[in-house]
């Protein structure tokens, strides 16, 4: 076992450590001295399960807690309601009570549906995260978003939950398709983006490492990422306001999502056509200038990203679906923008027209004032 990192989330009681390293999983004391009472339930998937599940069961039994497991289907689709209802019947038929813990063991969505799980069974049971995908290591697997989506719109139902612990082990990343590792750079890209330009530099002359799966360049991007996300959080926990700027390109790329049907463009891909999108707009305000783009787009191609909307997208089926979207306020839609390369806006202070023009082409026979 090595750990290369270790970062606190500091949100007073709520606070909890990340470790960032390489073999933790199956580290009994590292895994153990998280788990409050005598049982855990993990929940994984049917891809990561046949991989991670054995080591992290031994360790949990060898600790000397009983150790029980539900196996969800794999992907995007399977991040429902009915879903978290499936992981509350095992419990409650397992007779787990509010001492036990739930170990959320795969990518962001595993994370996110046993996260939401634990936070409503007997109004709230711990949970740790060991998440098993670049995506949800830098992102999803920090900061206590939990949730479950709706066939209207992406993460529309859910809560704000912190776990007792992150686990992110670099050696799970080696069974990572490269399409998936790909979506979680868009993440890591992001915040180069939003909060530091120099980690964006950096990221230009690291990233054909990080394409290429070296696990030191790779446990440092994710460390960059989480103290980024990590302090954030600590000064905006549940998105009152800066908190927001994390969602660079997510509004846009939430309705790539939700209109292609989710799972057939995975989240970290259409965060990524959203993030260009939000830097064309950016532009076309006069905030930034076009080395932004340029450098944007050398970066999201080099990591294997899409850097523009599905073609069968309208302007109407974005703003349709935006419209709705969580940050939206008033009726206003609230946008994430760049004042500069590193600095981010939390912004309705944009010019409706320029928007229009960033999206795709207009439906036939509306115009502007029918989609404003």
């Amino acid at each position: 076992m090595t750990i290369m990192h270790t970062l606190n989330v500091d949100l007073g009681e709520r606070s909890y450590p990340i470790y960032i390293g390489s073999d933790l999983l199956g580290q009994t004391e590292l895994l153990t001295r998280h788990i409050a009472g005598k049982s855990a339930l993990v929940v994984s998937n049917s891809t990561v399960a046949p991989l991670y599940l054995e080591p992290v069961k031994t360790a949990l039994e060898s600790g000397g807690f009983d150790c029980d497991e539900i196996i969800l289907q794999d992907g995007e689709a399977s991040k429902t309601l009915a879903t978290v209802e499936q992981i509350l019947d095992h419990l409650l038929r397992n007779r787990h009570d509010r001492s036990t813990t739930v170990v959320a063991l795969g990518g962001g969505v595993v994370g996110d549906i046993a996260g939401f799980a634990a936070s409503i069974y007997q109004r709230g049971v711990n949970f740790v995260q060991i998440p098993t995908t670049l995506l949800s290591q830098v992102d999803s697997s920090v900061g206590g978003k939990t949730g479950v989506n709706h066939p209207l719109g992406k993460n529309m139902i859910g809560a704000f939950y912190q776990p007792r612990c992150v686990i992110a082990d670099m050696a799970t990343l080696d069974s990572l398709p490269p399409r998936e590792l790909a979506a979680g750079l868009a993440e890591v890209i992001k915040y180069g983006l939003i909060h530091d330009a120099e980690f964006f530099e950096w990221l230009e002359q690291k990233i054909d490492r990080l394409v290429a799966y070296d696990v030191d360049t790779l446990a440092q991007a994710v460390l960059v990422s989480c103290q980024t996300k990590a302090r954030v959080v600590e000064l905006d926990e549940r998105e009152g306001g800066l908190r927001a700027i994390l969602n660079l390109g997510h509004t846009f790329g939430h309705a790539i999502e939700t209109v292609q049907g989710y799972g057939n463009w995975l989240h970290g891909e259409a965060v990524a056509a959203g993030m260009m999108m939000a830097v064309d707009l950016s532009i076309r305000q006069g905030w930034i200038d076009e080395s932004v783009r340029s450098r944007s787009l050398s970066l999201l191609r080099r990591a294997g990203l899409p850097v523009s909307p599905p073609q069968d997208m309208t302007a109407e089926q974005f703003l349709e679906v935006m419209a709705i979207d969580k940050k939206s306020i008033g009726g206003s839609i609230t946008l994430i923008l760049l004042r500069a390369l590193g600095e981010a806006v939390i912004s309705t202070d944009y010019d409706r027209g320029k928007l229009l023009e960033t999206l795709p082409h207009e439906a036939v026979g509306q115009t502007r004032d029918d989609l404003f």
